[in-house]
């Protein structure tokens, strides 16, 4: 700082000795040399990292598809109808024009904050008329048309504030720093967005995969009821059969209808998504199931560049530590130039001549002597809004850890239960192929034939549910890592 001072002395010196020109080139020298900051160098909070996943055993690295766009993660799934919405998310989404406009509003800060380092130019033009009295009542009254003067000025005017301390600058800093970390926060809900689409659509076509199990297990339970019927007319069958078989059909019709309205309320969800009414969207069902993806496990730094709302986290503790320098330089002069010229006259007749100009030019210097505290408060809010912005950033990675570790654990353990589960239902088809053979040879009653039915239809539909769950986990845990499977940051392809 004993250089800055130095500094400020000698430029004094000029500020007050020899003509404008020589003003001039003592302001610019100034603005050259001035490279005074009072914020703290900023450094990345530390944060331990793990060396790798606790739940990564089994898995491996990333090896992206070149046929895959970068960044359009949900092509993994292979569903060209899931590209179009999202396509279509990404051009309406409300939600995102929220934050695309929030983030409009801060470049429009970032600009605003770099015209401040330069100098401002100002052009002013105008007439004044005025009178003033003599002293006396009746004078004044008698002569009060001779008083009047009419002043003619133009005048142009250059005001610049000599950024000694890096106020101005590092206001600039935190600026760019919160339009980055707006435009990190643009990307998270981007991706949220489209996160949420994907599992609804995947949810849905689950269901349209049950819609048609149920649709064809209720037309086999309508043809064991039309048998039970024939053969208790027959007087082969008991009633007891066909009051099971008949509760049997109403029963999976029942749930035929409800999920209707599960259908519709994923169908609604992504129609908003998109940007659209619900009574404006309709998606046709499907007889595909888009396949599971196998998902690659990133290592814990490419998470940290990954993912955008730790990519906000940490520009906001940049900006919060640029601010910090900002409020400490209210402790220090402020030094501004200005210079004037212009004519005045009053005539407007020979306004704009030569006699009729004038000058002016010169510093100024201005520094607060006591403020009751408010410059010190002022100090410690910044230093307290750091810290809280450091804290903020550490918990933002260690939920990140954390969303991953669950979403790895529950594609694991999803996966092991898909491979008993499938047993299970191998093994309860065949039991019922056994059942319904005893069944026509008279062997066993209707009732058995039932359960094993029931006990098959229950296995059918956990596969599928377990599936759906298997699908949703993918896409969080895709979300997880910031999207896409390319080291870089979807942030930086923007």
């Amino acid at each position: 700082m004993n250089f800055a001072h130095t500094r400020i002395h000698r430029t004094l010196r000029l500020l007050t000795q020899g003509r404008g020109s020589r003003l001039v080139s003592a302001g610019l020298c100034v603005a050259m040399l001035s490279a005074c900051t009072l914020s703290p160098d900023y450094h990345r909070p530390e944060i331990s990292t793990p060396a790798q996943f606790k739940q990564a055993e089994g898995w491996t690295q990333a090896n992206p598809s070149d046929a895959i766009a970068r960044g359009a993660w949900w092509e993994l799934y292979g569903d060209k109808q899931l590209d179009a919405l999202v396509e279509e998310l990404n051009r309406s989404n409300q939600t995102v024009a929220q934050y695309e406009a929030q983030y409009r509003q801060a470049q429009a800060l970032v600009r605003s904050s770099r015209a401040a380092l330069f100098p401002s130019l100002n052009l002013t033009a105008g007439k004044n008329r005025s009178a003033q009295g003599t002293g006396s009542s009746s004078s004044s009254l008698s002569n009060n048309s001779s008083g009047i003067r009419n002043t003619y000025n133009a005048q142009l005017g250059v005001s610049w504030e000599i950024d000694l301390w890096g106020k101005l600058r590092e206001a600039m800093n935190a600026n760019e720093a919160s339009a980055e970390a707006s435009l990190a926060d643009m990307a998270a809900i981007r991706l949220s967005q489209q996160s949420e689409l994907v599992q609804n659509y995947l949810q849905l076509r689950v269901i349209d995969a049950q819609k048609r199990l149920l649709e064809a297990t209720v037309a086999a339970y309508e043809r064991s009821l039309k048998m039970n019927e024939n053969q208790y007319r027959a007087g082969v069958a008991g009633p007891d059969a066909v009051a099971q078989a008949r509760t049997q059909l109403k029963s999976t019709q029942a749930d035929l209808i409800d999920l209707a309205w599960q259908r519709a309320q994923y169908e609604n969800a992504i129609a908003v998504l998109m940007g659209k009414a619900p009574a404006d969207f309709a998606l046709a069902a499907s007889g595909d199931i888009p396949a599971l993806p196998p998902v690659p496990v990133s290592l814990p730094s490419q998470l940290l560049e990954r993912r955008p709302d730790i990519a906000s986290a940490e520009r906001k503790v940049m900006a919060a530590n640029s601010n910090i320098g900002v409020s400490r330089a209210a402790y220090f002069p402020d030094l501004s130039l200005s210079m004037n010229g212009g004519y005045s006259s009053s005539s407007f007749n020979n306004w704009i001549e030569l006699p009729n100009r004038y000058w002016s030019v010169g510093p100024q210097l201005a520094l607060t002597l006591f403020d009751a505290g408010k410059r010190s408060a002022e100090v410690d809010r910044t230093v307290a809004v750091y810290d809280q912005t450091v804290a903020q950033y550490r918990q933002t990675v260690l939920d990140g850890f954390k969303e991953v570790e669950n979403y790895l654990v529950q594609l694991k353990v999803y996966g092991d239960e898909a491979v008993v589960r499938q047993e299970a239902l191998e093994a309860a088809r065949e039991s019922l192929r056994l059942t319904e053979n005893q069944y026509k040879a008279g062997l066993i009653g209707y009732l058995d034939v039932v359960n094993v039915q029931t006990t098959a239809l229950s296995s059918e539909r956990s596969v599928l549910t377990l599936l759906q769950g298997r699908l949703v986990a993918s896409v969080q845990l895709i979300a997880a890592l910031g999207g896409g499977w390319d080291a870089r940051t979807e942030l930086a392809e923007q």
